[in-house]
């Protein structure tokens, strides 16, 4: 039984979409945004809906790696881990945004706050070592510039 404010959520993201099987994978993504991951109740909703074998959604929940299938925090921190941030630091810079957070990449906080994971390449380069809180970009990073980082979130909470 799904709970009913789930439902009421999954309604309506299923109105914009007819019942084709191509649609398992935009359906996924939005349903991913709203929930911020794919729970079961969710990912056999959307069999449902769809008319799609339930192990046909968790197939392809995980087949990419788009799709997370644990909560993820409501805040998304993550570390370069390309070439020039390596070769700048980015692992020093890893472990001091882990140390703030107090957990590994990968992992989420116990209060849903922060997601940390390592991306390959942020695609800026000439500010290495990179990492990126949500959409915001940070360059040049420093053991200190992290500390900065997170007291200026926890500033504006």
């Amino acid at each position: 039984m799904v709970d009913p404010d789930v439902k009421q959520q999954l309604d309506d993201i299923f109105s914009h979409y007819s019942r084709e099987s191509g649609n398992l994978i935009p359906i996924l993504q939005e349903a991913q945004e709203e929930f911020r991951y794919l729970s079961s109740e969710v990912m056999q909703a959307i069999a449902r809906f769809l008319q799609l074998p339930e192990s046909a959604v968790f197939g392809v929940s995980t087949f990419y790696a788009q799709f997370k299938l644990v909560p993820s925090g409501r805040r998304i921190a993550r570390v370069c881990r390309g070439t020039a941030c390596h070769v700048r630091g980015g692992a020093r810079i890893l472990r001091e945004v882990e140390n703030r957070l107090g957990i590994k990449s990968g992992k989420t906080t116990e209060d849903l706050e922060y997601t940390l994971e390592t991306i390959a390449c942020i695609g800026a380069c000439a500010l290495a070592p990179t990492m990126t809180v949500d959409k915001k970009t940070y360059g040049q990073m420093t053991t200190k510039k992290v500390a900065e980082v997170f007291s200026e979130r926890s500033k504006a909470e």
